[in-house]
Order: C-alpha cells, then sequence, then structure tokens
C-alpha cells in the first residue's frame, strides 16, 4: 500500500531555516510529478508551494521563489523542501503530495500526513 510520510517540520525563528522530507513507500511502479502545499492557520484551502517533475523541472509560488527550494532523490523515492529565509507568513501545516502508478498499474494521487511549521520569535 502506497503511502507518503513527511518529516521535518517544527518551531524556527524569523530568518531560520528548516528542511522537510517525504518518502513514498509500498509497491510503487512510477512517481510522476511531486509537490508541496501548505496550508495557514485559518484557511480551509491547501495551497501549492512547489513541484517538482521527475525529470528535475521546478516550479514555484511567487512567495517562496528565492528562499525555498525543491528537490528529489528518485532512488529514494524521496521528495525535499529546503526553507530558508523563514517569515511568520510561511507558518502552515505542510503537505507532500505525488502523482503515483503503483505495482497494480492504477495511477492515484497520495498525501503526506502535513507537518507543522511554525515561524516565530
Amino acid at each position: 500500500q502506497v503511502q507518503l510520510v513527511e518529516s521535518g517540520g517544527g518551531l524556527v525563528q524569523p530568518g531560520g531555516s528548516l528542511r522537510l522530507d517525504c518518502a513514498a513507500s509500498g509497491g510503487i511502479r512510477v512517481i510522476d510529478v511531486m509537490a508541496w502545499y501548505h496550508q495557514a492557520p485559518g484557511k480551509q484551502q491547501r495551497e501549492l508551494v512547489a513541484t517538482i517533475t521527475s525529470g528535475g523541472t521546478t516550479n514555484y509560488d511567487d512567495s517562496v521563489k528565492g528562499r525555498f527550494t525543491i528537490s528529489r532523490d528518485n532512488a529514494k523515492n524521496t521528495v525535499y523542501l529546503q526553507m530558508n529565509s523563514l517569515k511568520p507568513e510561511d507558518t502552515a501545516v505542510y503537505y507532500c503530495n505525488a502523482g503515483i502508478q503503483d505495482a497494480s498499474g492504477k495511477w492515484s494521487t497520495y498525501w503526506g500526513q502535513g507537518t507543522q511549521v511554525t515561524v516565530s520569535s
């Protein structure tokens, strides 16, 4: 059974850095696009932060360009989000997302459980 497991959230001061990891496991044949979303306090929708294709092409929301870097290790089925120069408005629950073909050949979209990032002095 395919699952995404995140790690790396926490409390950091403004201007600090954190790295989020998300590892996919369980009967995976192919992973297509991987992405990070966040859901800020009081907001009902998750918003896209960054995406990365299997070939390494990246795309970022304007609010994080120049501060966040998304990367992936295809051999480890893992996607990373390096977050630098963090701001209080980056405070949110961060979710990883991936399009995955499982061992049966079925394509589905999977979500991680979410990890809290809090930027505060």
